[in-house]
């Protein structure tokens, strides 16, 4: 099964446990058009999904439910196509786990981490969330937001299709040399519905040269009508300010709201190092974006 036989159709939720309707999308295909030939070369990096519906019973009959963090690596072949995950784990809602909530809890947790290792061809991180912890601090609350600079309120927006020459304008600061920033503004579209999926993305770039703040958000703004998936976008951004930049230090992450109960936060960076700390762990659940 593809992509397309699930999106945009009506499809009845399976009503027992069902792993057969879990879809991978391959990661090359993108890949190939903005020409991220040697992906390992270029990035590090993990997508990391939180499903705010992950739910079974017990043997006894008791619902149990909470978030399922889930989080794998950008090197594997393969993405899982949120839709048909949506549908996988719906299948389960009504599934029996364990006769207590905590042994259900782990046998869960063991099942969706198989499926999605064998569907993946890699090893994911997969936790249940059954209660609000005390959140981790934020990996971005040191990043400056773009749209809050007074001197956006002057700018003139009229390119909604990605538009990679915004980027050759470069910062008239020149002692500059490393910046952090964000923006609430991140919109893009499904790529086969056309549905939109809006989103926060946070930039480190440390470089000789580094791009205007302004022609960057007007960048970040002209990809609003691009038809990705958001790890694409993701790696298309990336891509980009790598070819203009040649940056010491980048990373990209792209924390898109939730559509369907799922939200899909994928994060690349040119050494492991600059990673954010808490967002790749599944045992943690990170404080959010105030969209998601």
């Amino acid at each position: 099964m593809n992509e397309a036989a699930l999106l945009g159709k009506k499809v009845a939720y399976p009503k027992s446990y069902c792993p057969e309707i879990l879809v991978k999308v391959p990661r090359k295909l993108n890949r190939e058009t903005y020409g991220i030939d040697a992906p390992e070369s270029l990035f590090c990096g993990y997508d990391s999904w939180h499903a705010y519906e992950a739910g079974f019973i017990t043997n006894k009959g008791l619902p149990v439910c909470g978030v399922l963090k889930i989080v794998y690596p950008s090197s594997n072949p393969f993405l899982v196509e949120s839709k048909s995950l949506k549908l996988y784990l719906g299948s389960m809602n009504m599934t029996p786990f364990g006769d207590t909530p905590q042994e259900g809890i782990t046998l869960f947790t063991e099942r969706v981490k198989q499926d999605l290792n064998t569907l993946l061809q890699t090893q994911t991180e997969v936790c249940f969330h059954t209660a609000l912890p005390t959140l981790s601090p934020f990996d971005f609350s040191d990043y400056e937001i773009l749209e809050e600079n007074p001197e956006a309120e002057n700018i003139r927006f009229s390119i909604y299709q990605e538009h990679p020459a915004y980027l050759t304008e470069k910062n008239s600061q020149e002692s500059e040399k490393e910046l952090k920033i964000g923006s609430h503004l991140l919109k893009s579209n499904c790529k086969i519905t056309t549905q939109p999926d809006w989103g926060s993305i946070y930039i480190r770039m440390k470089a000789p040269r580094l791009p205007n703040r302004m022609s960057l958000l007007k960048y970040i703004v002209s990809i609003r009508n691009e038809n990705h998936f958001h790890e694409e976008i993701c790696e298309m951004v990336f891509k980009r300010l790598t070819d203009f930049y040649h940056p010491e230090i980048l990373m990209v992450g792209c924390l898109y709201t939730r559509r369907g109960g799922i939200d899909i936060c994928p994060i690349r960076a040119n050494l492991p190092q600059y990673l954010p700390q808490y967002l790749s762990h599944a045992e943690i659940l990170t404080a959010r974006t105030f969209r998601q």
